[in-house]
């Protein structure tokens, strides 16, 4: 995608450079609060941009964060996830395929990452002719797909040391290939998930397959509780309301003729609204103390995960903006981006601030969907991705657009 835009015609110069960046984080895959290598090579790359303070082991120990600032002005945060997926990579023709087996950039990190810092390299040299007034921070963030020992991403603990602290506003994207390149979907207000998890045990006595009634049997509970858990969504939650209740393990026995003392179930509880959130986990309760009237005993747990993602209408009022200006025949779609997780939802509770898929579909019938083996770009969405986030942080720096904070807790939803 071409114009005559300036802004355009610099990006685009960029491309080979974005590509050389993509591909070689897409051949070096680090997992969840391993990105070592990652992180060396974005820091020596900011280091290298006039201007550029860089910092290190913020939150998390490979975390990086570039800033820029001159003068008096808002500060905007530009956000990319670093960390890749513990998958097999299928893409065996690919002269960048992964050099780590059974580790692989399967959800367009190595995009996102290559892109900011083209996004860097542009904006630095603004700052350099003092074409800008404010703060721009570049943060690298780690560990989006995974959490430590503590259940905690890196999101949270980039959050909690501070990053966005006198932020004005946050801005990211995130790979879309379900749509062309070309097309960007975004979405006002929640737009991806709450994720949470459940882990319950259902208890009996056991005891001999062959005289069931000499004992409680937590196999046959398991049926009405699991009647109970699948009905949640199909009738105790409005059909207004997005909302998933899975259940992803049973385990339970040892042998076929021994009725087992316990049985274990965990799933997934996905919602948008804080309000839903809560009713999926009374409901859920509510499932297992069924058990309580069938000679049973069980024990819940329900840990809440990352927050939904909400996204500012006045962020994305700036994005179209900025898309407009750049690509005036870019088609953009208005819907939420499913009910997947994403801990930029952890930045969007703590200021105004917004994500947008950028169409990646490569040009042919094959199916690439997020996380799966087979997932790769076209890597001429680099260029586009990277035009927008710099031209809306160009807007935003300019004061061409106030971004007022409405705290996602505070908005209006349907009831249950």
């Amino acid at each position: 995608m071409s114009n005559d835009h300036p802004l355009v015609q610099q990006v685009n110069s960029l491309l080979d450079k974005l590509v050389e960046w993509r591909r070689k984080f897409h051949q070096n895959p680090e997992l969840s609060f391993n990105e070592f290598g990652t992180s060396q090579f974005i820091a020596e790359t900011l280091q290298r941009m006039d201007g550029m303070k860089v910092d290190t082991g913020i939150g998390t120990e490979t975390s990086v964060v570039g800033t820029l600032s001159f003068g008096e002005g808002p500060t905007i945060a530009i956000r990319a996830d670093i960390d890749a997926l513990p998958i097999v990579e299928e893409n065996a023709n690919e002269v960048y395929r992964s050099k780590n087996h059974g580790v692989m950039h399967a959800c367009g990190h190595d995009a996102h990452t290559a892109i900011l810092l083209g996004v860097a390299t542009i904006l630095a040299d603004y700052f350099k002719k003092g074409s800008l007034v404010g703060t721009v921070k570049f943060v690298f963030q780690p560990a989006e797909e995974s959490t430590d020992e503590k259940g905690i991403s890196g999101s949270p603990y980039m959050v909690q040391a501070g990053v966005y602290d006198k932020v004005d506003t946050a801005i990211a994207l995130h790979m879309c290939p379900w749509l062309p390149v070309g097309d960007i979907q975004m979405c006002d207000g929640h737009s991806m998930a709450n994720v949470d998890v459940f882990k319950g045990r259902i208890l009996g006595t056991g005891g001999h397959g062959a005289y069931p009634e000499l004992g409680t049997d937590p196999i046959w509970m398991l049926g009405p509780v699991m009647q109970a858990l699948y009905g949640i969504v199909a009738r105790r939650v409005s059909a207004l309301d997005a909302a998933v209740v899975s259940i992803g393990q049973i385990h339970a026995g040892t042998a076929s003729n021994i009725i087992p003392t316990e049985v274990l179930i965990e799933g997934t509880i996905r919602s948008y609204t804080p309000e839903i959130r809560d009713v999926l986990s009374s409901e859920i309760r509510r499932a297992f103390s069924i058990v309580d009237h069938l000679g049973g005993e069980y024990s819940l747990e329900i840990k809440r995960g990352e927050p939904a993602l909400y996204n500012s209408e006045h962020v994305n009022q700036l994005f179209r903006e900025a898309i407009a200006e750049l690509y005036p025949e870019l088609q953009v779609i208005k819907r939420p981006f499913g009910l997947g997780g994403e801990d930029f939802g952890y930045v969007t509770q703590k200021l105004a601030g917004s994500m947008f898929f950028l169409g990646c579909a490569q040009k042919d019938d094959v199916q690439r969907d997020l996380h799966t083996p087979n997932f790769d770009i076209d890597e001429t969405c680099l260029p586009i991705g990277t035009a927008i986030l710099v031209n809306t942080a160009i807007k935003f720096l300019k004061g061409e657009k106030k971004i007022p904070y409405v705290h996602n807790l505070e908005v209006s939803t349907h009831g249950s």
